[in-house]
C-alpha cells in the first residue's frame, strides 16, 4: 500500500472518525486476536439491537505521521461496538510546543487531551511526582508474550505501563549499493560485515574509489552515538539514576566516532540531522554510502529520496565485540491516556485496536512502514513481501533473527535527568565535537554530565 504523505499545514487539524458503534464499552480483552479477527466475547456484543448511543468524544494529540493509526483503531473499535461509538478528534502541534502544552495542562489539571503521543525525549518530564497518566497494565500484560517487551519497559515505572509503543524502531544499516558497487564491493562483502572494523575497511575502499562519504553524523541530534552506546550496554543515565555520560566507556565510543570523522569516512549531515530537506536532497544525490538509522527511516527514504529506488539494502548493525546485539531500540513515541480522560476504558480499547491487535499492527506497517511491536504479525504476507525500493528484499526476513529474542532499549528514560541529558547531547556535545571542534569528546561529555548532575543542586 502506498503510504499517504501528510503535511503540516496547520497547527491544529481536527479529524473526526465516527462510524457505527456498539452496545458495550468494555475494555480490550486479554488475548491477542491471533488472525486479526475480533474476539468471541466482542463479537457477541455486536448482536445487541439497541439503538446507538450518542458518540463518546475522545481527543487525541498525535504525531502527524500517526494519523492513520488512530483513525483505523477508531474504525475497528466502532465495528466492535456499533451501539457505543466513539468520535475521535485528532489535533497536531509542533513537537516541542505540544509537549510543553501537555505538561502545563497536566500540572494545572485542565486542558489535557484524553489520549496523547509523547516522544521519548520528553518522556521523563511526565514520570515525576504524582504521575498524571493512566496505567495500562490490563491491556499490556496479556499481550507481552508476543510483543517486543523492551519497548514497553521503556514506558513503565514502578511496575506500571504508561505508554503503548508505536513501533520497534529497530536500528539497522542502510547501504547504497549503487554507490558501493562503483568501488567494486559486492553485496556478499556487505553481508559478511559483522564488526565495526570490517565496516570501516569496506568504507575506506568505497571512499577512496568514489570520493563520497561512507557515512554521516548528526550534529544537531544524537545519532549514531546513542544507538552505539546502547549496543554496548551503555546510556546517559544508569538504572540507579546515576549520570554516566562521562564514564570511560561512553567517552571511548564518542572518541571512536571522532577518529572515523577525522579520517574522512564520516561527514556532518547537511542541516545537522538526517530528517531535514537538506539532508534528503544530499542523500538522494548519491553522496553517502551508508547510514545507521532506525527502521522508521525506511519511509523517509521512500518518500523523500526517490532516486535511490532499487539501490538500497537493509542489514543488521555491526558490533564492537562478539556477542553484542546487532540492533537496538533507541527513541520512540508511545501513546498514553491522561488522568483527565473521562472515558478511560473506551480509550484503552481504542489503543488496543490501534496498536496492539493483529489488525492494528498490520495497519501500522501498511500505512507508516513502521515495524510493529507485535511479533505475531511479522510473518504475515503483507509484511514479508519484497520491497522494490530495497532491492526486492524483505526487511522482516532480514531483521527478524536479530529482534525476535529481544533487543536493548535505553536504560532509564523515565529518570528526571534523561530529558536534559538528551537535550545537551543534541544541542551541545555533538556540535562542539564535530562542528566547532572546540572540545574533545571527553571534555564535551564531562561538561554535559556535570550540568546534568547540578540539576539537583
Amino acid at each position: 500500500m502506498k503510504v499517504k504523505k501528510l503535511t503540516a499545514l496547520f497547527l491544529s487539524l481536527l479529524l473526526v472518525v465516527s462510524t457505527a458503534a456498539c452496545a458495550n464499552s468494555g475494555g480490550a480483552t486479554s488475548n491477542s486476536d491471533t488472525a486479526g479477527d475480533p474476539k468471541t466475547t466482542e463479537k457477541a456484543e455486536t448482536t445487541d439491537t439497541a439503538e446507538p448511543a450518542d458518540p463518546i468524544k475522545l481527543t487525541c494529540w498525535v504525531n502527524e505521521q500517526h494519523t492513520e493509526i488512530f483513525e483505523y483503531g477508531a474504525e475497528l473499535y466502532n465495528e466492535e461496538h456499533p451501539n457505543n461509538p466513539i468520535e475521535l478528534s485528532l489535533e497536531f502541534y509542533p513537537v516541542t510546543e505540544m509537549h510543553n502544552k501537555l505538561l502545563i495542562a497536566l500540572q494545572s489539571g485542565v486542558g489535557a487531551p484524553d489520549i496523547v503521543d509523547i516522544n521519548l525525549t520528553w518522556w521523563s518530564n511526565f514520570m515525576q511526582g504524582d504521575i498524571q497518566l493512566v496505567p495500562l497494565n490490563d491491556i499490556v500484560e496479556p499481550e507481552l508474550d508476543h510483543m517486543v517487551s523492551s519497548r514497553f519497559e521503556l514506558y513503565s515505572k514502578d511496575g506500571s505501563y504508561y505508554g503503548i509503543p508505536t513501533h520497534v524502531g529497530a536500528t539497522c544499516m542502510y547501504y547504497n549499493m549503487d554507490l558501493i558497487k562503483q568501488a567494486g564491493v559486492t553485496v556478499e562483502e556487505i553481508d559478511a560485515i559483522e564488526t565495526w572494523d570490517q565496516y570501516l575497511e569496506i568504507g575506506r575502499r568505497v571512499t577512496d574509489a568514489t570520493g563520497m562519504a561512507w557515512t554521516a553524523y548528526e550534529t544537531l541530534n544524537q545519532r549514531p552515538y546513542w544507538p552505539l552506546l546502547n549496543e554496548c550496554g551503555l546510556d546517559y543515565i544508569d538504572a540507579d539514576g546515576n549520570v554516566t555520560m562521562d564514564n570511560e566507556e561512553n567517552i571511548d565510543v564518542l572518541e571512536w566516532m571522532y577518529d572515523v570523522f577525522q579520517e574522512g569516512l564520516a561527514t556532518e549531515a547537511p542541516g545537522g540531522d538526517l530528517i531535514n530537506e537538506s539532508f534528503y536532497n544530499w542523500m538522494n544525490g548519491g553522496n553517502c554510502a551508508s547510514l545507521l538509522m532506525p527502521s522508521w527511516y525506511m519511509i523517509r527514504l521512500m518518500d523523500y529520496m526517490p532516486d535511490l529506488y532499487g539501490k538500497m539494502i537493509v542489514r543488521p548493525v555491526p558490533v564492537f565485540e562478539e556477542g553484542q546485539p546487532r540492533s537496538t531500540c533507541v527513541g520512540g513515541t508511545p501513546t498514553a491516556i491522561t488522568s483527565q480522560c473521562k472515558h478511560i476504558e473506551e480509550a484503552k480499547e481504542l489503543l488496543y485496536w490501534a496498536k496492539l491487535s493483529d489488525k492494528g499492527s498490520i495497519n501500522i506497517w501498511e500505512t507508516c512502514k513502521f515495524d510493529p511491536v507485535n511479533l505475531n504479525v511479522w510473518t504475515d504476507a503483507s509484511l514479508t513481501e519484497p520491497m522494490d525500493y530495497f532491492s526486492g528484499e524483505s526487511f522482516f526476513e532480514i531483521m527478524m533473527p536479530y529482534i525476535e529474542n529481544g533487543i536493548p532499549s535505553p536504560i532509564n528514560p523515565s529518570d528526571e535527568k534523561s530529558t536534559t541529558a538528551q537535550e545537551l547531547m543534541r544541542n551541545n556535545v555533538m556540535y562542539q565535537v564535530f562542528v566547532t571542534q572546540e572540545k574533545s569528546p571527553e571534555q564535551a561529555l564531562t561538561d554535559a554530565a556535570n550540568e546534568v548532575r547540578n540539576l539537583k543542586n
